[in-house]
């Protein structure tokens, strides 16, 4: 058990009881704990619906490689807290996260705060106290009223895709979506704006940078013979493919490169190209189209089969997917591509699996262990079957689900294990 579990759990009790999107409960624990946002590194903020982990990635791969000390706030974790936060290079240790986390609860006093937001604020006191040269900082939902945009002032402002999640709290159309992220801008800040696919997001993340007076940053990546080609005022560079599996990597990649133009000079000069091509290749993000390739799962399946494992879950995710999927089908046709399938009831399975669908043998869904808000097997189930795998069966967990899949075909197959975040925080731990 981490010494900072007992208060992550008690911090989990001071929720509001009405969950509204503010700023207020941030500013005024900032203020008890002397602002610690305005004594940060320079920072780059980003947005988004799909690609901002990555794109982070991508980003502190490459100012490491050039031996720069670099602070990552991301969220949600995958199997214990600490991920969130990465102090200079090192996910923050047990002793100081409980410290911060105690301190915080103290500064608070007992008065209602999210557990995002408190915990928000620990990340940005331990950033604030230990030397680095940059931060990276991903919001959690949203933009403008998201705990993490309380820094006046970032280096720059980074959007990454648009698409549908959260609508609850979001908007139910891309306009109102692509609003909400378009909140971190900032006048005079550069803004890099990945392609956005839907012209509707697209335009309005214009008019909202042209309205704050948030430059747009000029970028561009074309896909070359094994690589990509990345060239905007500062840098023009060929690339191999990076680190991450999936053609909309190259364009997270893209963003992240961008990004690196409009840091201070002292840090933008010190990744030259070298260290571009190091630290692109170098990356790793867990979950994110990630190959299994030991653990008691993998073993578990007969030679020659392949388990993948990816935490997309909205419209856009089942878009990437299917493009490597396609990708799978045209390099390895005789291969089948299985699916182990567990979402939340927030989320939307049909759009997910709409374009995933055509190129899926079987199926087997799983509740997600520990969430109360995970769609049953069952349900998820006939949401498969009713977006065409006909061959989709309820399965009570994930060995049970990669059993039950053994027998479905001949020879060699491969297994992607998708749906949430938190199955593939299951998954991993699971296998070690």
């Amino acid at each position: 058990m981490s010494l900072a579990d007992p208060v992550l759990d008690r911090l989990k009790g001071l929720h509001p009881k009405v969950i509204d999107l503010s700023l207020d409960r941030v500013h005024r624990l900032l203020a008890a704990l002397g602002h610690p946002e305005r004594r940060l590194p320079p920072v780059v903020h980003v947005a988004g619906t799909n690609g901002k982990g990555s794109t982070l990635a991508f980003l502190r791969g490459m100012l490491e490689a050039a031996g720069l000390r670099v602070h990552v706030y991301t969220s949600p974790h995958l199997v214990r807290f600490h991920e969130r936060i990465r102090l200079a290079g090192t996910l923050i240790d047990d002793d100081r996260l409980a410290a911060l986390l105690e301190e915080c609860e103290v500064a608070n006093g007992g008065g209602p705060i999210t557990f995002f937001e408190v915990t928000t604020v620990a990340a940005l006191l331990a950033f604030a106290r230990e030397p680095a040269d940059v931060v990276l900082l991903e919001t959690g939902l949203g933009g403008r009223l998201d705990a993490t945009n309380v820094v006046d002032r970032p280096a720059v402002t980074a959007i990454t895709r648009i698409s549908y999640d959260h609508r609850q709290f979001l908007g139910d159309t891309l306009e109102a979506i692509a609003g909400e992220k378009a909140g971190i801008f900032k006048p005079g800040v550069p803004a890099v704006i990945y392609p956005q696919p839907a012209e509707e997001a697209a335009r309005t993340l214009a008019v909202r940078a042209e309205t704050v007076g948030a430059p747009v940053s000029g970028w561009s990546v074309t896909p070359t013979e094994g690589g990509f080609r990345f060239e905007s005022n500062r840098r023009r560079i060929d690339l191999p493919l990076p680190g991450l599996a999936g053609a909309h990597q190259i364009v997270n990649a893209g963003v992240a490169l961008a990004c690196l133009d409009h840091l201070p000079v002292v840090v933008a000069e010190a990744v030259d190209d070298a260290a571009v091509r190091r630290g692109l290749a170098a990356v790793e993000w867990p979950a994110r189209l990630q190959r299994l390739t030991r653990g008691p799962l993998t073993e578990a399946l007969p030679a020659g089969w392949d388990l993948w494992l990816d935490g997309g879950h909205n419209d856009s995710a089942g878009e990437v997917l299917a493009v490597q999927a396609a990708r799978w089908a045209e390099e390895e046709p005789e291969r089948p591509l299985l699916l182990v399938y567990g979402m939340l009831a927030s989320k939307e399975p049909r759009e997910f699996l709409g374009p995933l669908a055509p190129f899926v043998t079987a199926a087997r869904t799983v509740a997600i262990p520990g969430e109360e808000a995970s769609l049953t097997a069952e349900d998820t189930a006939a949401a498969t079957r009713a977006c065409g795998i006909a061959d989709s069966a309820a399965a009570a967990d994930v060995a049970g689900a990669l059993e039950s899949l053994r027998g479905q075909v001949d020879g060699p197959a491969r297994v992607l294990i998708c749906g949430s975040l938190y199955l593939a925080g299951t998954v991993l731990a699971e296998n070690g």
